[in-house]
């Protein structure tokens, strides 16, 4: 009996660790708002199912961390919206790119410091993956 109830808990505690969006994509953190995450969401609806007061404190964890809100899309933290430059495929280049980022940015940046590193993504899923990597 004691058995399966340490089993219990420990399945119960598993559940409801990974019911949190922030342990899941801590990358998220900072999101002001975007269209919500079906998973988390889910995730976080089966700890309400299993016990109230952990599910609400998942659904409120995730909704002021902003992890559950899915990536690409609202503000920033500090409520800024992102840039978007679009460059021709002719000035796809480093010092196209440079040229870019500088005149967007209005400060200087040297693409040939060693600490720059480039990286080729092809959709929005790949850039967030790769940004997630990066840090």
């Amino acid at each position: 009996m004691k058995r399966a109830v340490a089993i219990l808990a420990l399945v119960v505690l598993v559940l409801q660790s990974a019911a949190c969006g922030l342990l899941i994509y801590p990358e998220r953190k900072g999101q002001k708002s975007g269209q919500i995450d079906p998973g988390v969401a889910i995730l976080d609806a089966a700890g309400l199912i299993v016990f109230l007061v952990p599910g609400l404190v998942a659904f409120g964890v995730d909704f002021v961390t902003g992890c559950i809100y899915l990536p690409g899309g609202g503000k920033r933290a500090d409520g800024t919206v992102p840039a978007t430059i679009v460059l021709p495929p002719d000035q796809l280049d480093a010092a196209g790119i440079g040229h870019a980022v500088s005149a967007a940015t209005g400060q200087a940046v040297d693409l040939g410091d060693p600490r720059v590193e480039a990286i080729a993504v092809v959709d929005p899923a790949a850039l967030q993956q790769a940004l997630a990597a990066a840090r």
